[in-house]
């Protein structure tokens, strides 16, 4: 059997870690992204404006997660939204259609729980697959 390659995705241009885990993790094509909060990684705090700026702000994270891995948002094949309440949903997807648009969509989930870490509003987690990908045809 082949050896899989792990590779850690780190990058400055997301907020580091804040326990014992990387950014993301790179097992052969597939990267696994850690949940990003909307912390802006320059101040370390989280960006004003609630669950729909603080959405904004994750996905903004994920995608210089992404660039660390030479990928964009069209790498991305599944994305899990936790929120800190359902009546979010709708601000969230607003932020959420900005990165994410058009036919082909990432599968995702999307759950309240009952509290993320610094009292965030949203934590937003991605699975995505480096390298070109072709779209199947219809």
């Amino acid at each position: 059997m082949a050896t899989l390659i792990r590779r850690i995705i780190s990058t400055p241009g997301a907020p580091a870690a804040m326990g014992p885990y990387s950014q993301a993790v790179l097992i052969d094509r597939t990267m696994y992204i850690a949940g990003q909060l909307g912390i802006d990684p320059r101040s370390g705090q989280l960006v004003p404006g609630g669950a729909k700026e603080e959405a904004k702000q994750a996905l903004k994270n994920i995608g210089e997660i992404l660039k660390a891995a030479g990928c964009d948002y069209t790498n991305v094949v599944k994305t899990t939204v936790l929120m800190a309440d359902m009546k979010d949903f709708s601000d969230i997807n607003e932020s959420y259609k900005q990165f994410f648009c058009g036919n082909v969509l990432p599968a995702r989930a999307a759950y309240q729980v009952v509290s993320l870490p610094k009292d965030a509003q949203v934590e937003i987690e991605a699975v995505a697959v480096q390298g070109p990908i072709q779209d199947a045809s219809a």
